[in-house]
């Protein structure tokens, strides 16, 4: 026994440097070791469908943790992880992705920015997603809020990708897909559109039921008359060509003014619109300076009216010229009255506006037409400027039909302007009708031009 001790007394202290040199390598070895072992079992995952993973190693055992989106991708991904060479044990921490129910996605666009939020079923089509409303929103923040659930609707996808292109239409609203139904609301961007995301929602895979709420975007007809450029601009919307050709025709026959036409054609006109527009551009005929829109079921009439009965004729016969559930907003005044002429300015004046247009009667009668209102206010304003003048009003026909109807078609038609001149608040006694038929033509009576020239009504101002 004592030789025993006297022998180990021997290699004893030898045991101690040895100890610490393998301490020494096992150290200086193990860090390289999991950090080789925990890169080749991220490599072998690195087609694997997972979400949260994390990998470490302890030794030569993995850690394995990650959300998986089915049970035969989880168990795939433990089996490549567990086939690392040098890995002993994989400590198994895998779970499935929770699933959602109902499982709910959203878009909602508001002024500036673009929310995608509720529920993805992978991250591949969440990406896909995004990059669907990076390109329909060009320019505008895109916010991802979507989380990653399992449990979407068959061909979520492509429901999805399409309720990102039909919210590229609108101003702001939302989209909503609830397991098979989709909810769509708010405002759409243009006139159109909203029947034109209607249409696009018929295209949404087999199976979903849609809720659609978008509203139109106010239907806006613009007529601006300025007297000193001599324009009236037309801007904003019509049904159809048909309409607008129309509208422009009607235009033309109410106002001397050069028309600048900007209408385009677009649905969701309120009914009667037409109807609506020729009425009141009768009314804006009659002003000297104004602005017309009709919006919706709203007619908005502003401007001068060119002397006090006008302007009280133009408040009552407006409303009453609207179909039921229209309304009539109006800031009309008065033009201050221009200042006074001799009589050679007057009949300078009456002759530039009778040389652009013709006061129009109805068929081979002595009733005014309507269209003609505006020229008749200009031709009242004018004799208001010469008031000490005599005016002959002198009607005349065509040679169509017989001599002696026409002869008594031109007085009457003489004498309907004067009532007009007189209701206008004028004296009778300045203005003197006069009808001459077909006998004093301007043009030739063998064209319909022609024919339409020698009907006409002339002022003549005497002293």
């Amino acid at each position: 026994m004592r030789g025993f001790f006297r022998w180990s007394s021997k290699w004893w202290p030898g045991v101690i440097p040895l100890t610490v040199l393998w301490g020494l390598a096992a150290w200086t070895t193990t860090g390289p070791l999991e950090a080789d072992l925990s890169e080749q079992a991220a490599a072998v995952l690195k087609d694997s469908v997972l979400d949260k993973t994390t990998i470490s190693a302890a030794g030569r055992d993995i850690m394995f943790s990650a959300e998986a989106f089915s049970e035969q991708e989880r168990s795939n991904a433990v089996a490549l992880v567990e086939t690392v060479p040098g890995v002993r044990r994989v400590n198994d921490r895998t779970a499935l992705v929770a699933e959602a129910k109902p499982f709910v996605w959203t878009i909602e666009r508001e002024v500036g920015r673009v929310t995608l939020g509720g529920n993805a079923p992978l991250p591949v089509v969440k990406n896909k997603l995004l990059d669907a409303a990076r390109a329909t929103f060009a320019g505008i923040d895109i916010a991802d809020h979507m989380d990653l659930k399992r449990g979407a609707p068959p061909r979520f996808e492509a429901a999805a990708t399409l309720l990102i292109g039909e919210t590229g239409k609108l101003k702001t609203g939302k989209a909503t897909i609830s397991d098979l139904t989709v909810n769509l609301s708010g405002m759409a961007r243009e006139l159109g559109g909203r029947e034109a995301i209607a249409s696009a929602l018929k295209n949404l895979p087999d199976g979903y039921s849609v809720a659609n709420d978008i509203h139109a975007p106010p239907y806006v007809f613009e007529a601006n008359k300025d007297p000193v450029a001599g324009t009236l601009i037309l801007t904003g919307y019509v049904p159809d060509n048909a309409i607008h050709a129309t509208i422009v025709a009607s235009a033309g026959r109410k106002f001397g003014e050069k028309i600048i036409d900007k209408l385009k054609a677009s649905l969701g006109a309120p009914s009667g619109f037409d109807t609506v527009v020729t009425r009141a551009l009768r009314s804006l005929s009659r002003l000297s300076t104004g602005r017309l829109v009709v919006s919706d079921r709203s007619v908005d009439l502003s401007g001068d009216a060119l002397y006090d009965p006008a302007e009280r004729q133009i408040r009552a016969n407006l409303p009453k010229d609207l179909p039921r559930g229209w309304e009539a907003k109006m800031e009309i005044s008065v033009k201050p009255p221009a200042a006074p002429v001799d009589p050679t300015v007057c009949q300078q004046l009456f002759g530039e506006l009778l040389e652009k247009r013709t006061i129009q009667f109805e068929t081979s009668q002595a009733t005014l037409e309507l269209d003609s209102i505006g020229l008749l206010d200009q031709l009242t304003e004018t004799a208001l400027r010469c008031p000490t003048a005599t005016i002959e009003i002198v009607g005349h026909t065509d040679s169509d039909g017989d001599a002696s109807f026409n002869q008594t078609l031109s007085e009457r038609r003489a004498q309907a302007v004067v009532d007009f001149l007189v209701k206008a608040g004028l004296p009778a006694s300045r203005f003197r009708p006069i009808g001459f038929g077909s006998a004093q033509p301007i043009a030739t009576n063998d064209t319909d031009e022609g024919k339409a020239k020698n009907r006409r009504i002339d002022f003549i101002v005497r002293q």
